[in-house]
């Protein structure tokens, strides 16, 4: 796989941060707080990717306007009560991005987070930087939809065959599958490498850091 690739795209939640336990935490305060059934870790897990409105829908189907309004509400105010720091980045990843960078890829990010959430995140983990592009679910179509790498690929002038996508949940290899482009997915945030494996990526790892030893 040398050489292969000259833009790599990361998701951010699962990928990059170890923050899936704490969005799994959050969602479930969020239904508690309106009333309703708490959903089990599983299932709060598998719309973690998508964009905020669209995962309370998949995890609560039927819920009303008001009620999808307030369960947005109180997931953000449980989420944005814990800083972010660089500890939250997996172990090794601000290394492996610092040394992408610097032998000479392009590096973006495709996430379902908001856009005042992921520069949050990017500032408190110091890697803003790092990253030639940026795109979220509030700005685009919320994955699986492809639009995001697009506007990625159209941004970086990057041609598909050139690009590689990098996920932890089957929303983020559906994507690729649909934009098409290559994908490898790691098991270290929402989805088995069992069920990442339908989804045909190139290879599935157990943390992004892996991908130095390949690329």
């Amino acid at each position: 796989m040398k050489n292969k690739f000259d833009l790599i795209i990361f998701d951010w939640d699962g990928t990059l941060v170890n923050s899936i336990d704490w969005i799994t935490i959050c969602l479930q305060q969020a239904a508690e707080q309106c009333g309703i059934a708490r959903p089990e870790d599983q299932a709060a897990k598998n719309v973690i990717g998508l964009s905020l409105n669209q995962a309370m829908q998949n995890l609560f189907p039927g819920i009303k306007p008001d009620t999808q309004a307030q369960l947005v509400a109180n997931y953000s105010r449980h989420y944005n009560s814990k800083p972010i720091s660089p500890d939250d980045l997996f172990p090794g990843v601000y290394d492996m991005l610092v040394q992408l960078k610097q032998s000479g890829y392009q590096l973006a990010v495709a996430t379902g987070k908001s856009r005042a959430g992921l520069q949050k995140a990017l500032q408190g983990t110091g890697t803003e930087a790092l990253f030639c592009v940026t795109r979220c679910a509030d700005e685009t179509a919320s994955k699986p939809d492809p639009r995001m790498l697009h506007e990625i690929l159209q941004h970086t002038n990057t041609a598909k065959e050139r690009s590689l996508m990098v996920g932890d949940s089957v929303h983020d290899l559906q994507m690729a599958l649909n934009a098409p482009m290559s994908a490898i997915g790691v098991s270290c945030g929402a989805n088995s490498a069992e069920l990442l494996q339908q989804y045909n990526p190139l290879l599935c790892l157990q943390q992004s850091t892996e991908l130095l030893n390949i690329i």
